[in-house]
């Protein structure tokens, strides 16, 4: 059991957008998307570290953040990738709507080098034999051919990104399943979805007792669920 479902849900009683889900982001490596292997592949779960990428040609309403106000961070005399977090999920934004990677083999290795537990990609990716090659779990939204150069380009690390409406500030908790998806926990709502999560679980479990022993599941609801 991934309790990922009730993750979500201890999230949407907290009030937390999108219930903390990052939709559409499935995991390529190490093993493809609904491979029999998935089955077998290892949850991930660690702090996030974000790397923000923007328009090659970039113009100040190109800048996905809200605030139009990231700063650039990354030193001049250094790679974003040679600045990775060892023990975090390295999130990684890039600008909607491009057809170039942002992450391909070079990248994933080096990552899984200096120790990264994963990374969780809001764009593309390429180089799928050695992401997964690499050992690194990758999870993405889709593919390419292209480097990022064509496009795009990091402006800053460890800063706050959006994805697809859910905030994710480094230091929040990424719970990666490769069946279910990725969720991530504000790290200030972190306390109060442990306290949740137990009940949650264990409610689910005696709804699903019950539906199995012929329970209607509004009564089985009303039984189990109705005071969480």
């Amino acid at each position: 059991m991934s309790f990922l479902e009730q993750i979500s849900d201890a999230l949407l009683k907290l009030k937390c957008p999108k219930a903390g889900f990052l939709a559409d982001i499935m995991p390529f490596a190490p093993n493809a998307p609904c491979s029999d292997a998935i089955a077998h592949q290892s949850k991930v779960i660690a702090p996030a570290s974000t790397v923000y990428f923007t328009p090659k040609e970039q113009t100040s309403s190109s800048i996905k953040s809200p605030s139009n106000a990231i700063e650039f961070n990354i030193p001049l005399s250094s790679h974003y990738v040679d600045l990775t977090e060892s023990d975090t999920i390295v999130i990684l934004s890039q600008p909607p709507g491009q057809e170039c990677a942002v992450l391909g083999g070079i990248m994933a290795t080096r990552m899984k080098y200096l120790g990264a537990k994963a990374a969780v990609v809001d764009g593309r990716i390429r180089d799928l034999y050695e992401l997964r090659r690499s050992g690194l779990p990758v999870w993405a939204r889709s593919t390419s051919t292209v480097g990022t150069s064509a496009e795009a380009k990091p402006h800053a690390i460890n800063v706050p990104v959006w994805i697809g409406g859910v905030e994710v500030t480094p230091g929040d908790v990424v719970f990666a399943d490769p069946l279910e998806g990725v969720v991530v926990i504000p790290y200030a709502k972190l306390d109060a979805v442990m306290e949740l999560l137990p009940r949650l679980v264990g409610a689910d479990d005696r709804v699903k007792g019950d539906v199995e022993d012929g329970v209607a599941v509004k009564d089985a609801f009303a039984t189990h669920r109705k005071n969480l």
